[in-house]
């Protein structure tokens, strides 16, 4: 009995592991079968998908007459059309008229295995899929698998909406196309109706935009310099960034020596640099804005052909203002760039540059540069937040933080004063204390939240402005305080619709978040007041409440103003596209005058409103003989302000080889006494007491004053320390 039941055992032991690999294997042979049915049934799909598109495409002859592209009517605010944007078309070049070069560049840099796959490249397909695991959650979009054919069809059927629905619809399309013209007749197609930015349309149309004559006396330089615009027409355009054109160019070369196109030495031989552009004509700053706003229509709408009106935020009453303002206060060999936002968001003006005809590069939200001390409105909202008041008593002293020293040119320091008069005359080393006291990361995080998106590093020189940040997100930063620190996202577009009035956008009124309590948005309030009242941005004055922060980077290389008055928040910024330094440049001269001639014409219609924060006078601290202001430079030479130039006192006469700046009263000539009096007489808490009979002006001192501005503060002058180092000195 033991032996049978042993016999038994192994014999059920045999049984039940020869079980596990045939259940494993009938799974794997379902699993086959049914993988095997559902790619059946998918080919089945695609092929009846693929034959209906067949049907559906025009004939070669009805697709050379078609359009391509959309007719744009563009609104402004008031609903006034300003700009119509249409296909820019050359003549149909059939592909024995098109230059050998230029077909060869177009295929080697956009589809190499052009005359090899169906339609779809599977290759490319392999190699997106790769990049888009490797970049999983970056945010990048999935790169390189759309073939020359699925770009027709996206050009000519489609929109430029990045979905997986309109990629699987460009697929099918691109297989049909394959399936009804030869590769040639596609070819032929894609050359003529790509779109190679400036509103060209086909290879013709881009060499007369940009080379003044037909794409059928083509050279291999210019032939490199269009085919690399398909990639990103407004990025590699040769009339916006020179450089970048070129250096696309240079790839577009070496592709097509790659492909076997042409050899080294031909491509060494080729000198796009030597291409001679054709002018631009009839074009204006409004551009900069159109620009802008017009390439988000392809998030906000799915509507690839049919003709559009956009309606606009653009008030072409500000822009003019803006366009004078940049182009009169710009210095001479400097760019200068301004952006308006009312107090949701809407972009009232936009100025990318001195002359949109000579450069349509936008400085307002392109161009990465150092804001300098305007970057201090995070520093010290976030030292505010830390527990920090305006009236709270530092000292202006030598400081050193990880082994880097903030400096004033002059190497003096002005001692004990208030947080208000540190901002009013940005003091670098109370700057330097505070986001070392609160920590930088802090200064960092409130940068952040207010829409900082550039990268942000928190060594300690980081409270002087050494981040790089953009025009427009300097400027919705400084809206939010406006706001009461509630966020502001700049937009342009209010409303799409067809051309026979079907509504395809509406934008919804976004009450944006909170970003830092209503009293901390009002204690930076009252700061950027006190600056234009009495500080360093004197300059940005117009009659009105205005608060406001001046910039400027080491050796003036950059100068900004940004602030904000009456629900408009404007931010300038000037310098130079190479960085070089540009000869007094500083952010309370041209930019604060750009901001102020703007300003005016801006506000001119709306109400005075006053800040919601009472600006008291900074702290006035006089010398026992009542004849010196505290802090005053021991030399003699002045008062001087963040930059190390000379306070210009309103009303005095101009220093000499000037025009227009001021410097102290000859000798003889009266102003009012600095004394607790005269201090309530002009904030209005004591109405004005001249002695019986003694004339109206007869103060012991003799340093003119600017009378009170309309909202009771008075703008006097003080001692202020010299300009603030580079941002990155001794970090």
């Amino acid at each position: 009995m033991p032996r049978k039941q042993a016999s038994s055992g192994k014999s059920s032991s045999g049984k039940k592991s020869g079980s596990a690999p045939s259940g494993v294997r009938l799974w794997l042979r379902r699993i086959v079968r049914w993988g095997l049915g559902l790619a059946l049934a998918g080919a089945v799909a695609l092929a009846v998908a693929v034959g209906i598109a067949v049907q559906r495409i025009p004939s070669f002859e009805a697709l050379k007459k078609s359009p391509a592209g959309q007719t744009i009517r563009i609104h402004a605010a008031d609903g006034t059309i300003f700009l119509s944007l249409g296909p820019n078309y050359g003549r149909w070049l059939t592909l024995s008229e098109t230059p050998e070069v230029m077909q060869d560049a177009m295929v080697a840099v956009e589809d190499r295995r052009f005359r090899y796959h169906p339609g779809v490249d599977p290759v490319g397909m392999a190699r997106a899929a790769i990049f888009a695991v490797e970049h999983y959650g970056t945010g990048r979009r999935m790169q390189g698998a759309s073939t020359i054919t699925q770009q027709l069809a996206r050009n000519v059927f489609l929109s430029n909406s990045y979905t997986w629905s309109r990629k699987l619809r460009e697929a099918v399309l691109a297989l049909a196309l394959e399936w009804k013209f030869s590769k040639d007749e596609i070819l032929e197609l894609y050359l003529n109706k790509v779109y190679f930015g400036g509103g060209s349309y086909g290879i013709d149309a881009a060499s007369r935009r940009f080379f003044g004559h037909s794409a059928t006396d083509m050279s291999l330089s210019e032939a490199a310099v269009v085919a690399g615009l398909v990639k990103a027409p407004s990025r590699y355009s040769p009339t916006a960034d020179a450089q970048a054109a070129l250096g696309r160019a240079g790839v577009v070369l070496n592709t097509m020596v790659d492909a076997g196109f042409i050899t080294r030495s031909q491509a060494d031989s080729a000198k796009p640099a030597d291409v001679e552009l054709a002018s631009e004509t009839g074009q204006n700053s409004a551009r900069y804005f159109t620009d802008w706003a017009l390439p988000q229509l392809d998030m906000l709408i799915d509507e690839g052909n049919e003709p559009l009106d956009v309606y606009t935020t653009i008030d072409l009453g500000m822009q003019r203002a803006a366009t004078s303002a940049i182009q009169a206060d710009v210095p001479n060999g400097a760019q200068g760039a301004l952006v308006a936002l009312d107090r949701d968001g809407a972009v009232r003006a936009m100025v990318g540059g001195t002359d949109y005809v000579a450069s349509n590069y936008n400085r307002a939200t392109q161009a990465v540069r150092q804001p300098g001390s305007a970057w201090k409105l995070f520093v010290y909202m976030a030292a505010l937040e830390a527990g920090y008041k305006v009236d709270d008593q530092l000292v202006d002293e030598p400081v050193t933080i990880q082994g880097w020293s903030p400096r004033n040119s002059s190497g003096r320091f002005a001692g004990p004063m208030s947080v208000r008069t540190a901002f009013a005359y940005s003091v670098n080393t109370i700057a330097a204390k505070l986001g070392s006291d609160i920590g930088f990361s802090s200064v960092a995080n409130m940068a952040r939240r207010f829409g900082i998106t550039t990268p942000i590093n928190t060594h300690p020189s980081m409270v002087l402005g050494s981040a790089e940040v953009r025009v427009i997100d300097m400027t919705a930063a400084f809206a939010a305080v406006a706001r009461g620190g509630v966020s502001v996202h700049p937009y342009g577009i209010t409303k799409v619709t067809t051309a026979d009035g079907r509504l395809l956008y509406q934008r919804e009124a976004d009450r944006g978040q909170v970003l830092v309590d209503h009293w901390v948005a009002a204690g930076i309030t009252d700061l950027l007041q006190t600056a234009v009242n009495t500080g360093t941005g004197r300059a940005a004055q117009i009659g009105r409440p205005v608060a406001g922060k001046t910039g400027t980077t080491s050796s003036n290389k950059d100068g900004w103003f940004l602030g904000f008055s009456s629900g408009i928040t404007t931010g300038v910024w000037m310098g130079r596209d190479d960085a070089k330094p540009v000869g007094g440049l500083q952010g309370g001269r041209s930019p604060a005058r750009a901001f102020a001639d703007f300003m005016r014409v801006a506000v001119a219609k709306r109400p005075v409103e006053p800040f919601d924060t009472e600006v008291v006078l900074p702290e006035w601290q006089l010398e026992e003989d009542d004849d010196a202001w505290f802090g005053a430079p021991e030399d003699g030479s002045g008062l001087v302000d963040e930059n190390g130039m000379p306070i210009e006192l309103p009303g005095a006469a101009p220093l000499p080889g000037t025009e227009g700046e001021a410097q102290p009263a000859p000798p003889g000539e009266d102003g009012p006494v600095l004394n607790q009096q005269w201090i309530e007489e002009q904030t209005g808490r004591r109405p004005p007491q001249p002695e019986a009979g003694a004339p109206k002006a007869a103060p012991p001192i003799r340093v003119p004053l600017p009378a009170a501005p309309k909202n009771g503060t008075p703008t006097a002058p003080k001692a202020v320390p010299p300009r603030e180092p580079s941002p990155n000195a001794g970090g």
